[in-house]
């Protein structure tokens, strides 16, 4: 009996502590439904492919969810109702590293823009590197790849206020 308890005590502790190493993106601030996006999330989710040139100008495939849905999911302001005061809301984006970069949510938005801005898992068909991923914001269409943020870890929404 006591082995038993302490078998099933050691299968709890490791697959908590297998869930705490699993990689996340945490989706919080002014959304309706907070979200926690690990690899497998991401998988079932819409995906896109896009195209990113590199400091030296090479082209290069990366495979996400756009950040648009992301949005869609956690009960963001989009579409139609993205007007008057909410056009001052923004996404704030957080990386491992500390590196954040910031969005209004109408650079996002499919009803505002054509560029998709995905949130990446894979490159040509590849997981991202170690250093470069698992989770990787790419911005298409910028003349300097400074948005394209490697290893990020939370996405966050927020009012501007004065």
């Amino acid at each position: 009996m006591i082995k038993n308890c302490l078998i099933t005590l050691l299968l709890i502790t490791g697959m908590t502590a297998m869930a705490q190493q699993q990689p996340v993106v945490k989706v919080s601030g002014e959304v309706a439904r907070p979200l926690a996006l690990y690899p497998e999330t991401l998988r079932q989710m819409k995906r896109a492919t896009v195209s990113l040139k590199d400091r030296d100008g090479n082209d290069h495939a990366y495979t996400g969810v756009p950040v648009q849905v992301i949005l869609e999911q956690a009960g963001v302001t989009t579409g139609k109702t993205l007007r008057g005061e909410n056009l001052s809301k923004y996404l704030l984006v957080r990386c491992a590293d500390g590196y954040e970069v910031l969005f209004s949510l109408a650079e996002l938005d499919s009803s505002f823009t054509d560029r998709v801005v995905i949130l990446a898992d894979e490159s040509g068909g590849q997981p991202l590197p170690a250093g470069k991923g698992p989770f990787r914001l790419v911005v298409p269409g910028e003349k300097k790849p400074a948005r394209s943020s490697f290893q990020v870890t939370e996405m966050i929404i927020r009012f501007a206020k004065d």
